[in-house]
């Protein structure tokens, strides 16, 4: 796809968008609120070419978002914010929400890594157990680090950069008091700077989301996705970069409330990416990686407003052709703010 193709791919969304937002508010309104969370987080990282895709590894963001072949990197501190504004209101559809969300990440020693990201979200209620939720994912101009580039043939080393954009829907059933039953369909595209264009990707994922409420102080999110992505190095043998895949991925999350205004979280997730390139001399070739990840975090309601909050999360991951894995190690503090 041309970037003039993808320039007026994103302005008709646009268009959509605003006309369906436009429909939506002019219908008759009951209860319109507004409503929002502001989250700020400060990090420490022992490799910051790792700590954006470990961030993102979870069912609610972007599991599959790319790192960089050059790990190792460095720490760092980094601050996170984040600010979702929410507009929820009923109108002759049922219950609707509109949602927008943007989050950065600014980093201490190393503004090269600083990046952000923008969502989109909208939720209708179609039913009194069931709701469809549409999202749009925009990160632009990720740095991953620096990388040896194939297209000149002499792997010189330079700057990688992606650009991201996925669409994403839901539907949501709650099939008992206790239990919801979510399934996801996504499709989206990678950009690469140019000299990393072969890597130029498209997406698709599915799978199944299980919220269930096993007491009412512990809830239990398990998970699974399937994602197929396709890269135009497949189609460039000169270039020996093929970096198209077959994703598995599965995630639990455990939430326990252990006091009145104390809750911990515990996460695990694993992630398979088999690689699928058919090239020769194309070290992608027959090749996978095993990422496994895992989360802990504490909570704080200081008040109805205010969340403090403590954690720290570690992942490993390893390529076959490389003789040992490399892990990310994150610690934080954070406070939400709802309004």
């Amino acid at each position: 796809m041309t970037e003039s193709c993808r320039y007026r791919l994103l302005i008709t969304l646009v268009r959509c968008a605003v006309v369906l937002a436009g429909v939506l508010l002019q219908s008759t309104l009951v209860s319109a609120q507004w409503s929002g969370e502001i989250q700020n987080n400060l990090f420490y990282t022992d490799d910051v070419g790792l700590f954006s895709a470990t961030r993102r590894l979870s069912l609610q963001n972007d599991p599959t978002q790319p790192v960089v072949d050059r790990t190792g990197q460095g720490s760092d501190m980094v601050y996170e914010p984040s600010v979702d504004v929410r507009r929820a209101f009923d109108s002759r559809w049922g219950r609707t929400e509109l949602s927008a969300q943007a989050q950065g990440f600014v980093y201490a020693g190393n503004p090269v890594y600083n990046h952000g990201s923008y969502r989109l979200r909208l939720t209708q209620d179609v039913a009194s157990e069931t709701a469809v939720r549409l999202y749009y994912f925009y990160g632009p101009n990720l740095f991953l680090g620096k990388n040896d580039e194939r297209r000149s043939g002499k792997e010189l080393l330079v700057d990688e950069r992606v650009t991201t954009h996925f669409w994403s829907g839901h539907l949501e059933r709650r099939v008992a008091a206790n239990v919801t039953v979510r399934l996801l369909g996504r499709y989206g595209t990678r950009q690469y700077n140019e000299a990393f264009s072969e890597r130029d990707t498209r997406f698709w994922t599915v799978g199944p989301h299980v919220e269930w409420m096993i007491t009412p102080r512990v809830q239990l999110l398990v998970g699974y996705h399937y994602e197929r992505g396709l890269a135009d190095g497949r189609r460039q043998s000169q270039v020996h970069d093929d970096i198209s895949y077959v994703n598995h991925y599965a995630s639990a999350e455990l939430v326990v409330q252990a006091m009145d205004r104390v809750s911990v979280l515990l996460g695990f997730d694993y992630e398979r990416n088999n690689f699928t390139s058919g090239l020769a001399d194309d070290v992608h070739r027959g090749a996978h990686e095993n990422v496994y990840q895992g989360d802990l975090e504490f909570q704080y309601r200081f008040t109805d407003a205010m969340t403090l909050k403590f954690g720290c999360q570690h992942g490993s991951r390893k390529f076959s052709f490389e003789p040992t894995s490399v892990s990310n190690t994150n610690l934080w503090l954070g406070a939400d703010f709802k309004f």
